[in-house]
């Protein structure tokens, strides 16, 4: 790979440094590709002496300079925490520089200079009390990105693991709204843009969608519910018109076994638990978090800050490397867009 990955630091009082540290330390047994830390490195070099990784060499970089500096150190973009900073006691002060991590990512990106971004997790709480203004990770990704272009993008969040892809079609909202936010227009925009990034991204030439239904046994044939024969089935149908290959509205729960999984490429579900819940019961250690319909590569491990855990060097970073590794292989095909 030409280019390094920009990883942002994340809450730095959460695990986002040590799983930093750990990917880099098994970056050879692992075949972690080279990334570039977008941080401060004092936090990297107190967290890896507190975690007993002291003699892991933290030197500032560019991206020019990371490729050649991997194998030897772990690159640094720095970028000042602007506090002390204490493992597991998040605090809003450092919030500048979490944000600041997160847009240099996605500037060296853009411009060239990185291949993706791969974000550590951040906590939304902390940056809210900062002023912060976006509901999440990927509403600021794409506010970012038209920055930088002068086009609006609309962002979907899918979640995979090797045995599954899922994409939420309602993400964090209140499950007693779903019925009202779900409408045939989302289904059908969620589902051009899961195809065209399988496609361009990912490889897939022609991808198979599969639809749960919203209501048990997709409704029964309207009798439990018209969600799935109103709202749903007519979605699938201008899609398959448009030529995709669709299947549903499924029951959703038969469609996630092994012998289903294998008759479709990715599961679009209805809300956020019902797509969430069976990728992270396959894949909790090694799920990826990735974002669709922007117009750079992201991904991110699929879990939080673990503030809980943050001190006692117990943090699993098989999520943050299969992040990486992900990021590596699709940035490798071109954003597509």
């Amino acid at each position: 790979m030409a280019l390094p990955l920009a990883l942002s630091q994340g809450d730095p009082a959460g695990i986002g440094p040590e799983l930093a540290i750990k990917a880099w330390v098994n970056r050879v047994e692992s075949g972690v590709p080279p990334f570039l830390f977008f941080g401060d490195p004092r936090i990297l070099k107190q967290r890896a002496s507190l975690l007993g990784f002291g003699d892991v060499p933290v030197v500032n970089a560019s991206p020019e300079t990371t490729v050649a500096t991997f194998s030897e150190a772990l690159p640094v973009f720095a970028i000042d925490a602007a506090c002390p900073i204490d493992p597991g006691r998040p605090d809003p002060m450092s919030a500048p520089g979490t944000i600041s991590a997160i847009e240099t990512s996605v500037k060296m990106t853009m411009r060239g200079k990185t291949a993706a971004v791969v974000t550590n997790p951040i906590a939304k709480s902390v940056l809210y009390e900062a002023g912060f203004k976006f509901p999440g990770h990927t509403e600021f990704l794409a506010e970012l990105a038209m920055k930088e272009t002068g086009e609006r993008y609309r962002p979907v969040m899918m979640l995979s693991c090797p045995s599954l892809k899922v994409v939420p079609v309602t993400i964090h909202i209140p499950l007693a709204d779903v019925p009202a936010a779900l409408t045939s227009d989302l289904i059908v925009e969620t589902a051009r843009i899961t195809a065209q990034d399988l496609t361009t991204r990912f490889g897939i030439k022609q991808p198979v969608l599969a639809f749960s239904g919203l209501n048990p046994h997709a409704g029964e044939s309207g009798t439990i519910g018209r969600e799935d024969e109103d709202i749903i089935r007519p979605a699938l149908q201008i899609l398959e018109r448009e030529g995709l290959k669709v299947k549903g509205p499924l029951p959703a729960d038969t469609m996630f076994h092994a012998a289903a999984r294998s008759s479709y490429d990715v599961a679009l579900c209805m809300y956020h638990d019902q797509a969430l819940i069976p990728v992270k019961t396959l894949g909790f250690e090694d799920g990826v978090n990735s974002t669709l319909g922007l117009p750079f590569v992201r991904t991110s491990p699929d879990h939080g800050t673990a503030f809980a855990i943050a001190d006692k060097g117990v943090a699993a970073p098989s999520s943050l490397m299969e992040a990486l590794k992900l990021a590596a292989q699709i940035s490798s095909h071109g954003t597509g867009r």
